[in-house]
């Protein structure tokens, strides 16, 4: 698999994780969702949960297994924001590392190719989910509205970079499939 292939996501959101629907999901086959924590689900230095939120959880619960994987080693923090939405996570995944996202799909008892990896970075989201064959998912991040004019450089740059290797970042939905990966599990 090729550097841009690696940090291709399969669908570019254009948007926060509430825009992700349960008709996405089923026209994709996807049964399972690996969802990062930090600016996918909250904003950065934010350990509550919004209604929205809340409620699309509860909008998708029914169409697929949820499970929070985050590089973030904060139990305080991140137990928290899975508690509060009834969900299992592992903590410091240290993605793109495979590991963590791998028990999280064993757990779920369910083929990598039914599983999606949502976050809203490149690097590590849309890497580690590239690396094991499952449909990644771009989400824009969720930020703290108080902080809606801080910039995002390793964002940014992660952008930049992936633009130079050939990466497509248009914000329109990519509805492609996953047949074409390759899993590496």
């Amino acid at each position: 698999m090729t550097k841009s292939k690696l940090l291709q996501p399969d669908l570019i959101l254009g948007d926060t994780i509430l825009s992700l629907t349960p008709n996405i999901l089923q026209d994709n086959n996807i049964k399972g969702l690996i969802l990062d924590v930090d600016e996918t689900l909250v904003p950065i230095r934010s350990a509550e949960v919004s209604q929205a939120l809340q409620q699309w959880v509860e909008q998708i619960r029914p169409i697929a297994t949820i499970w929070l994987v985050s590089n973030n080693v904060s139990e305080v923090r991140i137990g928290k924001i899975a508690r509060s939405i009834d969900v299992p996570y592992l903590l410091g995944a240290i993605k793109p590392s495979r590991r963590k996202l791998r028990l999280a799909i064993e757990a779920m008892n369910l083929p990598s190719n039914q599983v999606a990896m949502v976050g809203d970075r490149l690097f590590t989201d849309v890497l580690a989910g590239n690396r094991l064959g499952l449909f990644t998912i771009l989400v824009e991040p969720m930020i703290d509205p108080a902080l809606a004019a801080r910039s995002y450089p390793v964002r940014n740059l992660e952008v930049w970079i992936s633009k130079k290797l050939g990466v497509s970042l248009a914000y329109v939905q990519q509805n492609l499939t996953n047949t074409d990966k390759t899993s590496s599990n």
